[in-house]
């Protein structure tokens, strides 16, 4: 079994806090703002690749909060995955609305440039929204919600799986990069929400116990 977990008073723990705060006062201050602005420029230019652009946003879509709410409601309901669901979906939940509220006082706003590839005919829907007159971008909601995702499945496969389950990482990766090429985050979102993700999803695992739906296993042939 991959050691996944940290302790909340360990050094690793620690060490992404302080990252976690630093990027913040950097979203805050707006002191990368040039550099991502140039970034958006760059990625602008991408779009026009109907399939390349229905991709994105087909990744895109799968990060809203619905349909991975609906999932961890799943295991929740199935007895022996009660833990992991709860983990989950408490995870999903605290994440989102932490990176909704931190959107809005932070105050980093998001990119001003829109996009022009190939749009699906479907309308993306919204994220949780927070009383708030800044459309700000950081730490970016989809990132916070897919890490979670992949942290607490990484881990609850990890025994049973100790390689394949870090394909799981794939996910986050693909979601953020589409935010990116759609031109609704900047890099550094996608840092920010990853960390924050982490974090939220350790500290609910830790609360509530995650390792806890070993205990019934039989070990790995």
């Amino acid at each position: 079994m991959q050691q996944w977990l940290f302790d909340i008073r360990s050094r690793k723990f620690i060490i992404l806090i302080v990252f976690f705060l630093i990027l913040t006062y950097l979203a805050y201050a707006k002191i990368i703002a040039p550099l991502d602005n140039g970034i958006e420029n760059y990625v602008h230019s991408l779009g026009g690749n109907a399939p390349v652009d229905l991709a994105m946003q087909l990744f895109t879509e799968t990060g809203w909060i619905l349909y991975l709410v609906i999932f961890s409601f799943i295991l929740l309901i199935k007895k022996n995955t009660r833990r992991l669901g709860l983990v989950l979906l408490l995870s999903i939940i605290l994440g989102s609305m932490i990176s909704a509220y931190m959107r809005c006082y932070v105050g980093y706003e998001a990119p001003t440039l829109k996009f022009v590839g190939a749009h699906l005919s479907i309308t993306s829907a919204a994220d949780i929204g927070v009383p708030c007159t800044i459309d700000g971008s950081f730490p970016a909601g989809h990132t916070v919600r897919t890490t979670i995702f992949a942290f607490v499945l990484g881990f609850a496969l990890s025994k049973r799986f100790p390689r394949g389950c870090h394909l799981l990482w794939i996910y986050p990766a693909l979601v953020s990069i589409s935010r990116v090429y759609l031109l609704q985050q900047f890099p550094m979102d996608l840092v920010g929400g990853a960390l924050l993700g982490l974090l939220v999803a350790n500290i609910v695992s830790r609360i509530l116990k995650l390792e806890l739906i070993f205990v019934n296993q039989k070990p790995s042939s």
